[in-house]
């Protein structure tokens, strides 16, 4: 019976996660099958049943042997497992029995004398057997060979996308020494990796299949993981075990060679012995760290891919709660997120409300002990919905956070197991007075515990503060373009690096605690030799020999490793109990309500409301009052002033906001959504208008000629195919709306509900899209809502009107229905439809091709240029100081090596003064120990506090590049050409804004420091061995000779994974943006599906190169570890045959030891840095970005004056040099103080021209003159200062509406009041200048929007003011209104 079939036997959480289905037939024919089946256990029978006859026969020959009964034991239990089980994979149970056969064995024919005699040929029979059986097994599939094989790619074949990991058919030993990435190393080693040179992930880390059994289990978030990745941890926890263990045998093992050493009457093959023994413990060692760090890598992929889509699938269904909706609700601490500081107000408010005892003096101080030790439960009543920076950072941070904690899983069994082992063999090796030094460590981590309360206090306060510089800087990036088309960004800028100096601030603060925390653990290490020495000395009076004092001190530093381990766990620990808190707040956060939605309506396009009355998400303010609608099949127009609540109709019958009384009965069907402010992803326009649906190329073609887009698309080079970059950027206002449109119009939906798509579109276009969209043969037994000022092209042929005023609607006659006059002006184009065509065929305007540029992936290794520049911005001084102090480190650490070795070998020579030496002056440590333990003492303080001032210098360093690097890449970004927003997605640049400059804050100076003393160190231990014995010496360059080869041989294909996993994360935060901006219309398309999939698509390629750049370390791992042991083996046999001292011996070897450990270390850091400098890399990239020239004229003060004229000469514009000119051989004037209307169809080339006013793009040829100065000469930020531009989407901040109105506080509050009383007029009294704006102004309408944005064009009071369609969304009335007071104000 399989193993696989016990598995119902276990519990769920150690059942594997996904497994796949035995499909044998599929993939073998009956005699594949059966020679599977019988093939592998009948050859493991046979090795076993030949071993246990051997062993047998040496029973029955020598009676008195007691050991060959627990070997016959052994083998038969061998041949019942194969038996019973006839395993078809590599069975583990029979490898460990082997394993330990043939140690016995071996262990046995190296002690007995008689091997030579017939009992030797039976053990070399017993010694072949298990050979052969481990070998067979380490042959064996790790996979069931009933299992389909297609698809998957072979262990040394040319590595391919279209195949999944070879991970998934692999022999025992290809896992084991990780050769299966062979072949991807040979091809990264020739030639630079691409995506397709990398294969697809393996069936059980595809997160298709994880998101699905994960959204399965119940409970939170927390026992969800721990129940998917169950049989990861335990097998994690035995493999911790095993390291343990490993490591703990070293220094007995250590003890015993040196023993043995100092024994002359021992033979050297004791020696060697104890040495053999040591290689195979580093050996297990070796495998075990090669397993763990897979088994490891699988549970943290796992566990983070199921939180990133399980992120995603909640930002999918999560109700769109405004950051302004809770604001009315009490107990609400505005601008902390993960809950309200501790101010001294509520500590007052507190003790206040204690017993009267507990404010008493004694009192408080057991309540602050108590405050301490034990966390206060303080949470908010009720918590802000995640903000789009949140929910950044709860995706880029947090969730890294968590999935950390399951990758140092084994740390939790390791690291208190190893605290253990270490006091276990410290006391048996010295005794009670272990107990001494066992006394610094408690009373470290008392004063770790004081320390860490305190961080986790500043840990959650910088959290969220960086929550509060990730929104700004989401935002900034978001809306660039319309701050420096005000000259806003230098503003906006200074917000950002005010919440930058805060994060760093506070980044500083948690880092000087984390240095606490890491003196007092590397004082108390270093003091417990000094104290159990003392102990041991002094009050026992035993002598510190070499055997004693150098296991000891490998003891020690075992021990040392564990206490840094352990605050550090619980530092982590406490972080991710953090992060984890923060993502089940997200996660508990309220769904949208889909109670109201009636499936008896299921396929019938009606919609139906009976005095129903909704309120915004989070609110309870009512937006509609007592709608009673009955929408049926046909064209209904929605109609009303700014305000009014038309969009939130829409939004209502989307069920977007809360339902809060009447009857309502919506179809629970996709619905054909056309936003306001059109929604376009970077795609061709051909995929934005299928969206989901599938290619129909009649409907498709008819879909494009009623919303008027063939014209448009003759004019792009590939047509319909043409990417139009992120959010439409290459597009047109009036082509992106027409886009959107086409998109509700070509989806299946029978519901289509339109936000005012008309308003961005000319005149003739508006009318062709009504008659030939709106009431053709696409809108056909459809329903069709549409939002509308433009009511006068609509009227006539619209099945009802209503009217919506203050949330309450009507219906209206027809003949009453408001219209806006101003669409009602008819052009020439209009007058003569024939001429029109002609004209528009003949200077129609090629729209720029604006594709998204591929990112960029540097070839080869980091350059120098790249370290330069990141040691400059950390100052070269402070660089300088610190090699100084870690040369100083290591050789202090040298200087205790060599005093316990002088310490040690005193004892032999116990008379007054030690003859000779650097210690000449102290007296026998038989006489007097004291002054040793005094000497010993101070070695250890000078010790610690150069690491203390090593790690403060770090945090100066760290501190210093961050902040300096981080205000040189926003001030590039934000002056860069205007080109390079065109082609650079969002979610790109906020990879590199947030996840590389995360990189660059977080350890890379720690690996910097590292690599420094690990050099330094690697040159003192080469000193140490050529000061004892050339052998040693030649010995050691040799060997980093192997370690430099295999090294290079990794380090390229290393270096182009990393750049392939730091490429493949843009799309990940682009989804993430994407879908936040546009989740109202993936919902009413009923798309979620389809955006899960596309993000499980991204998580897989992402997690791909992150999961085989790992696994290249396991390879690199292996090499190094089987090499480590291997060298050092070879360097105790070189000590045993040379003759030296057994103190000099040990000495030699602890240098020996470092010197493999350090040339390790060294290799692995240096790719580590070259993998982190990737980030680095992609930060100072942006410091190269092309900088838009400021221009050498500054004008004066009063220049524009309200009577210079605007005049274009001859002026042709082009986006870019290889893109078709966007406006041709232009020439006008614009008389001074006039109002122009510049007229045309949509993509005519009408805000291109505007935009050139403001020197966004400069002509290629020709002039434009403001005034008579030359735009392309004058300085940038004083032309787009003094001119004001209001483009159709106005740009609103997070804030007040007097910081909307004057962000820069130029004018007086008086005068930003008055502005804003004329502008909104009666309809908006309740605004103020203190009215709250959600960041793009979310909680306004359009229309709101659009004012605010007028409001700010009067207060500016420019000479000259571009208007966009900066009244497209607004009602007749208004409209008309606002321009009389731009005249009056021009004017004036």
């Amino acid at each position: 019976m399989s193993a696989l079939q016990h598995v119902q036997y276990r519990p769920r959480w150690l059942q594997r996660f996904v497994d796949e289905q035995i499909d044998g037939p599929k993939t073998f024919g009956a005699h594949g099958v059966k020679k599977a089946r019988l093939g592998l256990p009948t050859t493991l029978l046979a090795l076993t049943l030949w071993g246990t006859i051997t062993q047998v026969v040496q029973a029955l020959l020598w009676v008195h042997d007691v050991t060959t009964l627990p070997r016959v034991l052994a083998w038969a239990a061998a041949i019942l497992l194969v038996a019973v089980d006839r395993p078809r994979t590599a069975p583990v149970g029979i490898l460990v029995i082997s394993c330990s056969l043939l140690l016995s064995q071996l262990t046995l024919t190296f002690y007995d004398i008689h091997t030579r005699s017939l009992i030797g040929i039976f053990r070399g029979c017993d010694v072949l057997a298990a050979l052969l059986s481990i070998s067979f097994i380490l042959y064996m599939p790790l996979r069931d060979p009933h299992l389909p094989i297609e698809g998957i790619g072979l262990a040394f074949e040319k590595p391919t996308h279209l195949l999944r990991s070879p991970e998934d058919n692999l022999t025992l030993w290809q896992f084991m020494s990780v050769s299966w990435m062979s072949p991807l190393i040979s091809l990264g080693s020739a030639r630079q990796l691409n995506s397709e040179d990398v294969w697809k992930l393996s069936f059980e880390f595809q997160h298709r299949l994880l998101h699905d059994k994960f959204r399965e289990l119940g409970g939170s978030v927390v026992r969800r993981l721990l129940s998917a990745n169950g049989l990861d941890l335990l097998i994690l926890s035995t493999l911790g075990a095993v390291e343990a263990l490993c490591s703990f045998a070293q220094p007995v093992l250590l003890q015993q060679l040196l023993r043995a050493m100092e024994e002359v009457s021992a033979p050297r093959s004791k020696a060697i012995a104890f040495a053999v023994l040591t290689l195979l413990v580093r050996l297990a060692a070796c495998q075990s760290s090669v397993f763990s760090l897979w088994f490891s890598r699988r549970s943290y992929e796992r566990s983070r891919g199921e939180m990133i889509t399980m992120l995603y699938e909640k930002t999918l269904s999560r109700k769109i709660i405004g950051e302004l909706a809770l604001s009315d609700k009490p107990h609400m601490s505005e601008g902390n997120v993960d809950g309200p500081a501790l101010d001294s107000d509520t500590v007052r408010d507190g003790l206040e409300a204690r017993p009267k005892d507990e404010q008493r003096p004694i009192g408080k101080l057991g309540l602050y002990i108590r405050r301490i030790f034990w966390k206060p439960s303080i949470k908010e009543d009720i918590k802000q919905a995640a903000s789009i920076g949140k929910i950044y950072n709860l995706m880029r941070n947090d969730v890294y956070e968590v999935a950390q904690r399951f990758w140092e899983f084994q740390s939790l069994i390791r690291v208190p197991l190893s605290l253990v082992l270490s006091v276990v063999l410290v006391w048996k090796l010295i005794g009670w007075p272990c107990l001494f030094g066992v006394l610094t460590v408690a009373v470290a981590q008392i004063v770790n515990a004081l320390t860490t309360r305190i961080l986790l206090r500043y840990e959650r306060k910088r959290r969220a503060v960086t929550d509060q510089k990730l929104k700004k800087v989401t935002q900034y990036v978001g809306a660039i373009r319309h701050l420096r088309w005000y000259g806003w960004q230098d503003f906006w800028q200074e917000q950002i690096m005010q919440a930058r100096q805060q994060e760093l601030r506070l980044f500083v603060v948690t880092g000087l605690l984390r240095t606490l925390i890491s003196v007092s653990n590397y004082l108390a290490s270093d003091l417990f030799p000094v104290a159990a020495f003392f102990a041991y000395t002094i009050l026992a009076g035993k002598p510190l020999r070499i055997d004693i004092a150098f296991p000891a001190l490998q003891l020690f530093g075992m021990l040392e490793n564990s206490l840094r381990e352990v605050p550090r766990l619980i530092t982590v620990l406490l972080n991710a109990k953090i992060a984890v808190d923060r993502i089940e707040d997200f996660m508990i956060e309220p769904d949208k309500d889909d109670a109201m939605i009636r499936s008896s309506l299921r396929g019938r396009p009606q919609i139906k409301l009976q005095n129903a009355t909704f309120a915004w998400p989070g609110t309870s303010h009512q937006v509609l009052h007592n709608i009673s609608l009955d929408i049926s099949v046909g064209l209904t127009v929605i109609c009303g002033k700014v305000a009014a609540g038309k969009t939130a109709l829409l939004q209502a019958l989307l069920g977007e906001l809360e339902w809060q009384g009447g009857d309502v009965a919506l179809p629970n069907d996709c619905v054909g959504y056309c936003a306001q402010t059109p929604w376009l992803q970077s795609m061709s326009i051909r995929e934005n208008i299928l969206f989901t649906s599938p290619y129909e190329e009649g409907r498709y073609r008819r879909v494009l000629e009623a919303c008027a887009l063939i014209q448009d698309l003759a004019a792009f080079k590939d047509g319909d195919l043409t990417n139009i970059g992120e959010n439409g950027t290459g597009l047109s206002g009036g082509q992106k709306a027409r886009v959107a449109l086409a998109r509700a119009i070509y989806s299946p939906a029978k519901i289509l509900l339109l936000d005012d798509p008309l308003s961005a579109l000319d005149h003739q276009t508006a009318e062709t899209i009504v008659r030939k969209c709106l009431c053709g043969l696409l809108a056909e037994g459809r329903t069709v809502v549409l939002v509308t000022h433009r009511t006068v092209l609509c009227q006539q042929v619209a099945k009802q009107v209503i009217e919506l005023s203050e949330g309450r609607c009507r219906i209206l006659d027809r003949d009453t229905v408001p219209s806006l006059d101003l669409s009602r002006v008819v052009s020439s184009e209009s007058a003569d439809k024939t001429k029109r065509d002609q004209q528009d065929k003949d200077n129609e305007d090629s729209v720029p091709e604006k594709f998204m540029d591929e990112e960029k992936r540097a070839h080869g290794g980091v350059k120098a240029t790249v370290y330069w520049k990141y040691v400059k911005a950390g100052k070269l001084k402070w660089w300088a100081v610190l090699v100084v102090i870690l040369a100083l480190h290591r050789l202090v650490e040298v200087a205790e090596t060599w005093f316990l070795k002088a310490w040690g070998e005193a004892y032999d020579r116990p008379q007054e003064r030690v003859a000779s030496g650097l210690f000449n002056s102290l007296p026998s440590p038989e006489v007097n120990a004291r002054p040793w333990l005094l000497v010993f003492f101070l070695v250890v303080i000078v010790e610690a506090a150069v690491f203390w001032m090593a790690q403060c210098f770090m945090i100066v360093i760290t501190y210093t590049a961050g902040r300096g690097m981080f205000k040189e890449v926003m001030n590039r970004v934000s002056h860069a050409t205007f080109r390079f927003y065109d082609v650079t997605p969002v979610g790109r640049l906020m990879n590199r804004l947030t996840s590389d400059i995360g990189t660059v804050d977080g350890n890379i100076t720690d690996q910097f420091e590292d690599a420094a003393f690990l050099a330094i160190a690697w040159v003192s231990s080469i000193a140490i061995i050529a000061s004892v014995t050339p052998v040693f010496l030649v010995f050691s360059f040799s060997l980093t000779a192997l370690f430099v080869l295999i090294f290079r041989r990794f380090l390229p294909t290393s270096q182009s994974l990393r750049r392939l996993e730091m490429v493949s994360l843009s799309p990940l935060m682009s989804n993430f943006g994407a879908l936040l901006d546009g989740l109202t219309t993936v919902r009413a398309f009923r798309a979620q599906r389809s955006f899960q999939d596309r993000l499980i698509a991204v998580t897989d390629a992402f997690q791909g190169m992150d999961h085989f750049y790992w696994s290249l370390q396991a390879w690199l791992m292996y090499r190094f570890d089987a090499l480590s042991a291997c060298s050092t083996f070879v360097l105790t046999l070189l000590a045993l045959y040379t003759g030296v001292s057994p103190g000099l011996t040990a000495f030699v070897l602890l240098a020996a030891s470092g010197f493999v450990r350090y040339t390790h270390a060294l290799c692995k850091r240096y790719g580590q840095l070259q993998m982190d400098f990737v980030s680095v890399e992609r930060v100072v990239e942006l410091l190269h970005l092309d900088q838009e020239p400021p221009g050498p004229v500054l004008p004066p003060a009063w220049w524009p004056s309200s009577t210079g004229d605007i005049v274009f000469e001859d002026v042709t514009v082009r986006y870019a040099p290889h893109l078709e000119p966007s406006l041709r051989n232009i020439s006008l004037r614009i008389p001074a103080g006039s109002i122009t209307a510049l007229l045309g169809r949509t993509g005519s080339g009408k805000s291109t021209l505007a935009l050139s006013l403001l020197g966004v793009v400069k002509p290629e040829c020709g002039r434009i003159l403001i005034d008579g100065v030359n735009v392309a000469n004058v300085d940038t930020q004083a032309l787009r200062t003094r001119i004001t531009f209001l483009a159709q989407e106005p740009l609103l901040f997070p804030g007040t509406l007097h910081m909307n109105l004057d962000p820069l506080s130029k004018h007086p509050r008086s005068e930003c009041a008055a502005v804003l009383a004329r502008v909104a007029g009666t309809d908006h009294q309740h605004w103020t200048l203190d009215t709250e704006v959600e960041a793009g102004g979310k909680n306004l309408s359009q229309g709101q929007r659009q004012l605010v944005g007028l409001a700010r064009a009067v207060l500016r009071r420019s000479s000259v003011v571009v208007l966009d369609e900066a009244t497209a969304s607004v009602d007749a009335e208004t409209a008309g209104r606002v321009l009389r007071v731009l005249r009056e104000e021009l004017v004036g």
